[in-house]
């Protein structure tokens, strides 16, 4: 009977285990309200277009701010994030990067110094994750990663149809 008995808490555990995000650098909003927990990476998450319940999670999973990468101008899915984030009692920064040519090595420094800043977990959104990627390669690059390295840091973070430019930044320095 005992043997039935750890059997099936193990099972127990493993089963729940199994329903935890698993850490990474770039999360699925959906994973993450579905879990109802968060766990980053370095003290940064990346994510696209959080929802209200997304953001309820990142505060509840003990993040001090949101760095919002969106365009003014971008559809967010809600009325006013700043004033959600607010409420929730996280900071809201707006680091939009709007075009290719936001993504240079000056704004990942930006960036860097941003979240130097912070002594909690930060998440990082755009609207896919894209653009936040995008600026993790160029920052760890300033930080002295190899091409390489920045590359696939980026691609954990979001990066995809971006790449290209920031392969060529890469090439420029």
């Amino acid at each position: 009977m005992r043997k039935l008995i750890g059997l099936t808490w193990l099972l127990f555990a493993v089963a729940a285990y199994s329903q935890q995000p698993s850490p990474g650098l770039l999360v699925a909003i959906d994973d993450i309200v579905a879990a109802g927990k968060v766990v980053p990476v370095d003290g940064i998450t990346s994510a696209g277009q959080p929802n209200k319940a997304a953001l309820k999670v990142f505060a509840d999973s003990g993040y001090v701010a949101i760095v919002d990468m969106r365009g003014l101008d971008e559809d967010r899915g809600m009325e006013d994030e700043k004033g959600v984030v607010e409420k929730l009692g996280l900071e809201y920064v707006a680091f939009p990067i709007v075009s290719e040519e936001e993504l240079t090595f000056d704004r990942a420094k930006e960036l860097d110094e941003l979240l130097q800043t912070y002594d909690g977990p930060v998440l990082l959104h755009c609207g896919s994750g894209n653009r936040v990627g995008a600026l993790l390669a160029l920052r760890r690059s300033v930080n002295g990663a190899n091409d390489a390295e920045a590359l696939q840091y980026g691609k954990e973070g979001g990066m995809t149809r971006l790449q290209p430019i920031v392969e060529k930044r890469l090439a420029e320095k």
